[in-house]
């Protein structure tokens, strides 16, 4: 049994919803997946429901938004199976205050740049918790400016270097905050695609910070960088995941939920490791117990 532990919805930047997203899974046979909304919890407990309904076990998860602050580079850590989700709660409201805000800042350049209405970019967004680059350009495959929503304009318009851009950066949380938001909510912290934000060069740092694991099967890592992950993970005793970032129409290409997943046993480490790290930390206090009683 394998798991696609990462997948979006509506409820972020994804075009299904909940029920059609578990729906999805379950006629293509995958009997695992994670919703891993971008720093929004609200499908967490409705789509555990739809899952059992459906024979498809769904595990708790988020994709949190950070920065490592000291170069601006984006960071995105994926947690799974937290016990307290109200300690991540608050994180997620700062994090999509300022995704929003930087949303709608560039809402208006685009509609200063082209003919379009901010109401159509908004009605793009419907469902969604927040408000992405993906909307602004659905709405502009809706005005005629393009025919797809990832390509030469979509590079254009939110390149950070290019001249006559619309990116704003949102203003995300450290992601060493982030780090300690997971592990205060009893949660398991995954690097989410390093080779996407060329993180490797913070990976240490995150693992000596207490990072559990890295996301080593995923669209946009090649063989090479997958290996590299493999050799790291195992080096540093690290869980490994991977899943597909399912958008459904969003997807930066053609691949469905599924086509990316975590093998069987790395499943069952991600699903054991809680109780095994119990375990664990049990035997380690009994341990110095002894020594203390000696």
């Amino acid at each position: 049994m394998s798991g696609d532990l990462h997948c979006h919805t509506k409820l972020s930047d994804g075009t299904l919803g909940l029920d059609e997203l578990i729906a999805l899974a379950a006629k293509r046979g995958i009997e695992t997946i994670a919703i891993t909304d971008h720093d929004c919890l609200a499908g967490t407990v409705r789509a555990k429901i739809i899952g059992e309904r459906s024979g498809v076990r769904v595990i708790p998860g988020v994709e949190l938004s950070a920065m490592d602050t000291r170069t601006g580079k984006n960071v995105h850590i994926l947690a799974y199976l937290f016990d307290s989700p109200d300690r991540i709660e608050g994180l997620c409201h700062k994090n999509s205050a300022a995704r929003k805000k930087a949303g709608q800042y560039m809402m208006l350049k685009a509609a200063k740049k082209f003919a379009v209405a901010p109401e159509l970019i908004m009605k793009c967004a419907q469902g969604s918790t927040n408000l992405y680059k993906q909307h602004i350009m659905h709405a502009l495959m809706q005005c005629g400016y393009t025919m797809s929503i990832y390509g030469d304009m979509y590079d254009e318009l939110f390149s950070r270097e290019k001249a006559g851009g619309i990116y704003v950066q949102p203003r995300f949380a450290d992601v060493f905050e982030v780090l300690q938001a997971v592990k205060d909510a009893g949660g398991i912290s995954v690097l989410a695609h390093p080779a996407l934000y060329d993180n490797f060069d913070i990976l240490d740092e995150l693992i000596e910070a207490g990072l559990n694991g890295v996301e080593v099967w995923h669209p946009t890592c090649s063989k090479e960088n997958e290996e590299r992950l493999i050799s790291i993970a195992k080096q540093h005793k690290l869980l490994m995941t991977g899943g597909s970032d399912f958008h459904g129409m969003y997807n930066h290409g053609t691949w469905s939920v599924g086509d990316y997943v975590t093998p069987k046993q790395q499943l069952s480490e991600l699903l054991g490791y809680k109780t095994k790290m119990k375990r664990q930390q049990k035997k380690l206090a009994a341990q110095e117990a002894a020594l203390a009683e000696g």
